[in-house]
Parts: structure tokens; C-alpha cells; sequence
């Protein structure tokens, strides 16, 4: 009796896991980009130690172990208790969705896409120059995103290290670079008391919204001076990413063939300018 009971729970357990996808498109590596070894590397060797690690953090934690590693990361966005469950699952969400919008080939960029981005950077080779050069420019790991607000404009926005750039996550969008951020520390325990009552406030469930501002209304959900964006394309400046393929010293000459790599049309559909089916993420 007990081996059936056994055999019945294992595809439920198959389901539930987070895995890996195999981006098959990219198995010979992306042309002009990554060598079938960079790929390996960037893609299945790093994403598959983030999973990994996920899934250990998460097992045996009822729904967080089948949640998308995007609900994963805005649920523990305020709880710092969780940095290390959030870090991952964040970092995991952040690597698929770079390589989500990447192409083996170069594609066109819709004329809907392109009209709204020249309204935003006059120019789509001023976007690409602002784009290479604030990736170019970041001291420590991270990523560049292309982001359209509720007005239908786009900016670009950084984060760093498994920064979030959704609205839901600002707790955790790590937009400095702490290697060249000067922070004053104090000791004083007055300071600290009040750090943890404010975290107490903070970390309480909302559960109920009124009107459109206040503490309890759903504005009160996001972060202190969170901008509502819904990010369309982003760039990895991590190192194992490039490295292996185009060393330490040409990490803008990786930017530049990067550009030349979008799925314009994933991010077309990611913008809502296109009937293109968009990113795929890991759950």
C-alpha cells in the first residue's frame, strides 16, 4: 500500500519545483553574443545553482514552493528576515528575464514600439548610447532596465546585485552601488529601537484599502516613493555573463553586441505594443 501512495506524489512534487528551462534556441550559444560555453555558463550552470538554491529555501513551505519566483520576491521584498529567499528567487527572476528577450538573429523593432520610445529618448540610437553607457558605467553586478510607466513613457532605471524593479519589490530595488555609497552608522540603541518598530509597521498585512492615498490605502502597499513601472528589457552586468567570453576588459564591446541581440518583438509584447507572446519566466 505504501508504494502507490509514493508513485502518485512524485508528479506533484515534479510540478511544484522550480526548474530550469532550456532555452533550446540557445544550446549552440547566441551568435555575436555568447559561445556555447558562455551560454552554459550564464544560463544553465548559474541559473540552475539560483533554482537550486531556491528550492531548498523553499521546500516544505507549503505555496511558496510552487509561486513564481516573481511573486516570491515582492512577497519578501519588506521582510529582511527572508533576504536570502528574496535574493534568489529575485536573481533567478532578473537572469530569465534577460535572457527572455534575446534573439539568435537581429529582429525589427515594431513601428509601435519604436514611435513611443523616440517620443521618450528622441532617438533610438540615443536610447542605445544612454542604455550602453549607464551599463558600461556600473561599478559592481546588476541590471539596466528599459521601463514604461502608467503614462505609456519609458526611462531606464538600475539595479543592483537581485534589485527588483517592480513596483511591488522597491523595498529591495538596491538602485546604489554600496562600493562608492557613503552611509553614515550610528550606534546609538534609540536609533535602533525605532529602525525596528518602523520594520514591525512596515512588514504588517494590509487588509483593507481606502481612497487613494494614506496608510491604508493601496498606494500603502508599495514602497516609500515607489514609481509604478512594468519593465520591457533589461541587461546583465554581471561578470560571470560576459566574462568568459569577452574577458575583463571588453565589457562594452559585449553592451554593444547585446543591442544587437534583443527580441525587439518579446519586448514589443512586454510594452503591450505587439500580439507577440512575451517573456516566459521561471516559476
Amino acid at each position: 500500500m505504501l508504494r502507490p501512495r509514493i508513485i502518485r506524489a512524485l508528479p506533484t512534487l515534479r510540478r511544484s519545483i522550480h526548474r530550469l528551462p532550456p532555452l533550446e534556441k540557445f544550446q549552440e550559444g547566441i551568435p555575436g553574443l555568447l559561445t556555447q560555453d558562455g551560454f552554459r555558463i550564464a544560463w544553465t550552470e548559474y541559473q540552475g545553482l539560483m533554482l537550486e538554491k531556491l528550492n531548498a529555501l523553499t521546500v516544505g513551505s507549503g505555496e511558496d514552493y510552487s509561486s513564481s519566483t516573481k511573486n516570491l520576491l515582492i512577497k519578501y521584498a519588506r521582510q529582511p528576515s527572508m533576504a536570502s529567499l528574496f535574493n534568489h528567487a529575485s536573481m533567478a527572476h532578473n537572469n530569465h528575464f534577460f535572457f527572455s528577450t534575446l534573439s539568435t538573429d537581429t529582429t525589427t523593432m515594431p513601428a509601435s514600439l519604436q514611435r513611443g520610445l523616440e517620443a521618450s529618448f528622441s532617438s533610438i540610437d540615443t536610447l542605445r548610447k544612454e542604455f550602453v553607457a549607464t551599463a558600461n558605467a556600473m561599478f559592481g553586478p546588476g541590471f539596466v532596465w528599459l521601463v514604461k510607466t502608467k503614462e505609456g513613457k519609458y526611462a531606464l532605471l538600475t539595479t543592483y546585485i537581485a534589485g527588483s524593479p517592480y513596483p511591488g519589490a522597491h523595498w529591495r530595488r538596491q538602485t546604489k552601488d554600496m562600493n562608492t555609497e557613503a552611509a553614515p552608522v550610528t550606534a546609538d540603541p534609540a536609533n535602533a529601537a525605532e529602525y525596528y518598530r518602523q520594520q514591525a509597521i512596515a512588514n504588517m498585512p494590509i487588509a483593507n484599502t481606502v481612497g487613494a492615498h494614506g496608510p491604508f490605502s493601496a498606494s500603502a502597499k508599495s514602497a516609500p516613493g515607489g514609481i509604478d513601472v512594468n519593465p520591457i528589457l533589461c541587461v546583465s552586468t554581471w561578470q560571470h555573463v560576459y566574462m568568459p567570453d569577452w574577458g575583463v576588459l571588453q565589457k562594452k564591446q559585449f553592451l554593444e553586441a547585446w543591442w544587437d541581440r534583443i527580441d525587439w518583438n518579446v519586448v514589443a509584447d512586454a510594452a503591450g505594443d505587439s500580439k507577440f507572446s512575451g517573456p516566459q519566466f521561471t516559476r
